[in-house]
């Protein structure tokens, strides 16, 4: 069983949400979304990963890019 199915609550400072989904920290790291350090995984709920998906769309996008093939 994962971390979200277990009932993990969000990684945010002062965040109580349930969590959605859970990223390796390094990817949260830096985006704007205050997570605490020295964690691995970061789990978010909806309204975070919302969040980070938006902060992180040009470089999601510039990744696929790079890896696609034509």
């Amino acid at each position: 069983m994962g971390l979200i199915s277990k009932g993990a609550k969000c990684s945010v400072t002062g965040c109580d949400n349930d969590g959605v989904r859970s990223l390796t920290a390094s990817k949260v790291d830096g985006t704007g979304v205050g997570i605490p350090h020295g964690l691995k995984k970061a789990i978010l709920c909806k309204e975070h990963y919302k969040e980070w998906k938006k902060a992180t769309k040009d470089d999601r996008d510039t990744e696929k890019a790079r890896f696609s093939r034509f």
